[in-house]
C-alpha cells in the first residue's frame, strides 16, 4: 500500500512539473527533458513558481517578467541595461575641510600732521589696505588766488587711487612745478602718514 502511493504521488509530481516546464514561456528544451526529480534550480521562498520561472541549464537564460517581490532576472532588458564601465554617484566619505580662509587685509585710513607754509595748511590722508596704500586724499591746501590753481595741480597729480602716490607707495614724490611750497607740505604730511600706517 505504502509502495502504490509513493508510485502515485511520483506520478502525479512529474506530470505536474512536465505541464508547468512545457507551458513556460522561453524554457529550453533541455530543461523539458529534465526529469521531474531533479528541479532545475531551486525558487526562493515566498515566491510563486510560475510567477518567476526559473533559469534553465548554464547558457540559458529564460526572459522573466518580475513581479512585486520576485527577485530580479541576472541580465537586465535591454531597456534598463546599463554598460558595465558606467560609473556610480555615490561618494566614498571624506574627511572633514579644515582649510582656513586667509584673512582679508583691513583697510584703514590714517591722517597726516598738518603743515603750514606761507601759502596756507596742508593735510593729507591716506587709504591702506594690508600693506599696500590704495588712495591719497588731501585734505586741506592752500586757497585763494593762485593758490587754489597751484592746489588743484598737486591734488590731480598726487590723490585720489591712480595718482602717484598709490604709484609709488612712499612719499618720494615729483615736485609739480609752480607749486613748490605746497608740494614739499603735501609730502611732509603723507610722510607722517606712512610713518604712522606701516
Amino acid at each position: 500500500m505504502r509502495r502504490a502511493f509513493l508510485a502515485i504521488t511520483g506520478l502525479a509530481a512529474s506530470t505536474t512539473a512536465l505541464v508547468v516546464l512545457k507551458g513556460s514561456p522561453g524554457t529550453s528544451q533541455v530543461a523539458q527533458d529534465l526529469p521531474a526529480a531533479q528541479p532545475v534550480s531551486p525558487t526562493p521562498q515566498g515566491v510563486d513558481p510560475s510567477a518567476a520561472p526559473d533559469a534553465g541549464p548554464a547558457g540559458t537564460t529564460p526572459k522573466s517578467s518580475v513581479s512585486a517581490g520576485a527577485p530580479s532576472s541576472p541580465k537586465p532588458s535591454r531597456s534598463t541595461a546599463r554598460p558595465s564601465g558606467t560609473r556610480t554617484t555615490a561618494k566614498a566619505p571624506t574627511a572633514p575641510r579644515t582649510t582656513t580662509k586667509a584673512p582679508q587685509p583691513t583697510t584703514r585710513r590714517v591722517t597726516g600732521p598738518g603743515v603750514d607754509n606761507e601759502y596756507g595748511y596742508v593735510q593729507v590722508q591716506i587709504v591702506v589696505s594690508g600693506n599696500r596704500i590704495v588712495e591719497a586724499v588731501a585734505l586741506s591746501l592752500p586757497s585763494g588766488g593762485e593758490s587754489d590753481i597751484h592746489s588743484g595741480d598737486v591734488r590731480d597729480r598726487y590723490n585720489g587711487t591712480g595718482g602717484e602716490v598709490v604709484q609709488k607707495q612712499s612719499a618720494n614724490l615729483n615736485t609739480v612745478s609752480g607749486a613748490t611750497e605746497t608740494s614739499n607740505s603735501y609730502k611732509q604730511s603723507l610722510r607722517g602718514a606712512i610713518e604712522q600706517a606701516f
